[in-house]
């Protein structure tokens, strides 16, 4: 038996575009998805899982099922259409009253400002690669710091930094996504964590009582073969392009002069460099002294091996099995061991990669304050079958993370909650309906929630406070 410490979180995480619906109603403002989704044809992001009515439900579901605690984004464009300027009372007022319930619930609100959804007046002027946007974040973080100093105590700035600079800019899934241009990765990365710390400066200079982090989706890259340098160099590439970049600005405030010389040998792959403007670095150590915990997203881990050839991108976006191929010139070969279980859609399950990054980050950057594990599950072909869902691998994938998680806490590290991606079935940014991923199934016909066998095994952890392992 593994007891969790006293106060543990045990979390479903959400986000707004994916489960609210209510898209281009209630006055709110589009983004880039909306526009993206209807001429692909394929699926919508509304209603989704109608939580703009029925999150009613879903916090009773939380009550019901010992979920002491949910991530929940606010949709920018909600807040304001056009990004900045006017405000819509209507979507101000929607926050309050599932905050409150929230609270009527014992359901502790773990807060997102910006989960992928950047108001298409914005991104249409180039997202984060124009610096108006940050400057707009700001004003917009600034507005619901203060809306709502009395309804949230956590908040994060941003979910997943890397994701939006891996989608736009070296895979090209998302809306007028680029391909193979590290160049324009790292920017966004750099301008996002910029943004992030003028938020968190502003935060604190405001004296709220609160707190504020960011969360990062890690994923630990290990050389295929460890005894190669030419392996071990791609791996490292890949590390600095997702963990080690944004965890040096996160932590440290600064670059590490491997991180810059990754940094600049990549940008110059794609025939572009890296631009710190003036002030850029004071912000960003300002904030990594003010930064009160990490949201580490973990799914899987990868294995790279040295590649000299052409870029090969494909995603893997239907859960046709073994489609997935990332060839990336300059950096390197992502390779799926014969040993390594993957779901449907080439996601490697391998919970010890978990383990690897929290002790990696204690190690690295043991000026580190707490961790949350804010997102981690797994996406299936979920049947409903005479009202049930037996989803056994479910099970499967989130005890052995949590057992990884214990021991990462037995060996010292800070971790705080485990949130549960997703709570509930919600819309999949490239896959649709198709892919599901909550405790709870949902019938996206009527809306209906059923509570899937993994729910009720959550539930008994969460009561006994330990996990039988």
């Amino acid at each position: 038996m593994k007891r969790f410490p006293e106060g543990f979180i045990y979390g479903g995480a959400t986000a707004a575009y994916q489960c609210e619906g209510e898209t281009l109603t209630h006055g709110k403002g589009k983004v880039a998805w909306d526009d993206f989704l209807a001429e692909k044809g394929r699926f919508l992001g509304d209603p989704a899982s109608d939580f703009y009515n029925r999150y009613g439900e879903d916090l009773e579901l939380c009550e019901r099922f010992g979920i002491n605690g949910i991530r929940v984004s606010i949709a920018w464009s909600r807040i304001f259409p056009e990004g900045a300027g006017a405000v819509n009372p209507e979507g101000v007022e929607f926050y309050h009253n599932v905050f409150a319930e929230c609270r009527r619930r014992g359901v502790e609100p773990f807060v997102t400002l910006h989960h992928f959804d950047t108001p298409a007046a914005l991104y249409d002027d180039g997202d984060f690669l124009n610096r108006a946007t940050v400057d707009a974040f700001v004003e917009y973080a600034r507005f619901c710091f203060a809306e709502y100093a009395d309804d949230v105590t956590y908040w994060f700035t941003f979910n997943e930094i890397w994701a939006v600079a891996t989608n736009q800019y070296i895979e090209g899934v998302w809306p007028r996504g680029h391909q193979a241009r590290l160049d324009l990765a790292f920017q966004c990365e750099h301008n996002m964590m910029v943004a992030h710390a003028r938020a968190v400066n502003l935060y604190k200079e405001m004296g709220y009582g609160g707190k504020i982090g960011i969360v990062h989706s890690l994923e630990y890259k290990y050389p295929v073969d460890p005894d190669s340098f030419a392996d071990i160099a791609a791996a490292k590439n890949e590390d600095v392009l997702q963990n080690q970049f944004l965890l040096d600005a996160t932590f440290d405030g600064a670059y590490s002069a491997e991180s810059l010389s990754v940094a600049e040998r990549l940008c110059a792959v794609s025939g572009g460099s890296l631009v710190i403007e003036p002030g850029d670095m004071d912000e960003l150590a300002c904030a990594a002294e003010r930064n009160d915990y990490l949201g580490m997203n973990y799914y899987q881990s990868r294995w790279i091996r040295a590649y000299d050839g052409p870029d090969v991108l494909h995603f893997n976006g239907t859960g046709e099995k073994g489609t997935s191929r990332f060839c990336l010139a300059g950096v390197g070969e992502r390779v799926e061991p014969d040993d390594v279980p993957r779901t449907d859609w080439d996601w490697l399950i391998y919970p010890k990669g978990m383990y690897d990054l929290i002790m990696r980050i204690t190690m690295q950057w043991p000026n580190y304050k707490a961790i949350y594990i804010t997102e981690n599950g797994m996406g299936y072909k979920d049947e409903l079958r005479d009202g049930v869902v037996m989803d056994g691998p479910r099970i499967d994938y989130i005890r052995e993370h949590l057992d990884w998680n214990l021991r990462a806490q037995e060996a010292g590290a800070n971790v705080l909650g485990y949130f549960v991606w997703s709570l509930m079935d919600m819309f999949s940014w490239n896959n649709g309906y198709n892919k599901r991923y909550g405790l709870f199934y949902v019938d996206f016909e009527t809306g209906e929630r059923i509570p899937k066998a993994s729910a009720y095994w959550f539930a008994g952890i969460s009561a006994r406070g330990q996990l039988d392992v």
